[in-house]
C-alpha cells in the first residue's frame, strides 16, 4: 500500500494512503460502522448494484450536498441498488444529520473505528484522518465499474455518471 499525493485543499497538498482503485478492480470487503452501530459489510449488499459515495466529513456543505444529492437521486434507482454514503464522522453524527435531513434510502456508514476500508480504497487522507472525495460504483459481483477521485476538497463528484453507471448495470 503507497502513499500518494491527493487531495488539495487551497494551495496544500494532502498524502492520501492507499492504492487508487480502478475500473475492473474487484472492491475489497469492509466493516464500517452504521448508525445503529452495528458492522455493515460489502455482503450486506449482496446482489445489487452499489453507489459509494465517500466524503471527508458530512458536516461540510459539499459532503452534504453529495449525500443530500444521493439521497435524492436513490428514489429513481429502485431496490436494485444500494446508495451507500461513508465518512470518517462518529456513527452518532451521522445519525444526527441523517435525521436531520431525512435519509431513507441509503446507508450512513462510518470509517472512524479503524480506517481499514479508507486504506484499502485508497482514499485516507492520513494527516486529516478524513477521506478524500470519491464515487465508486460496482456491479452485482463488486467489480469496479466507475471511479472517481476528486483532487481537491471542495470538488463535486459528476452525479450523472456514477447514475448513469448504476442504472446501465440493472
Amino acid at each position: 500500500m503507497g502513499n500518494r499525493p491527493g487531495m488539495k485543499v487551497g494551495d496544500a497538498e494532502h498524502t492520501v494512503q492507499g492504492d487508487m482503485l480502478n475500473v475492473g478492480d474487484k472492491a475489497p470487503d469492509f466493516t464500517l460502522i452504521g448508525t445503529d452501530m452495528t458492522g455493515k459489510t460489502l455482503a450486506d449488499f449482496a446482489g445489487k448494484v452499489k453507489i459509494l459515495s465517500v466524503v471527508p466529513s458530512l458536516e461540510t456543505s459539499v459532503c452534504s450536498n453529495q449525500a443530500k444529492r444521493f439521497e435524492m437521486e436513490a428514489e429513481s434507482l429502485g431496490d436494485a441498488v444500494a446508495v451507500l454514503t461513508i465518512s470518517a464522522d462518529l456513527p452518532f453524527t451521522m445519525k444526527r444529520w441523517g435525521d436531520e435531513m431525512g435519509v431513507e434510502r441509503q446507508a450512513l456508514l462510518s470509517t472512524h473505528r479503524d480506517m481499514k476500508f479508507s486504506d484499502d480504497y485508497g482514499t485516507h487522507v492520513i494527516d486529516w484522518r478524513v477521506n478524500q472525495r470519491v464515487v465508486f460504483v460496482l456491479d452485482k459481483d463488486n467489480v469496479v465499474q466507475l471511479a472517481q477521485y476528486m483532487p481537491a476538497m471542495g470538488d463535486e463528484v459528476d452525479f450523472d455518471a456514477a447514475v448513469a453507471k448504476a442504472k446501465e448495470l440493472v
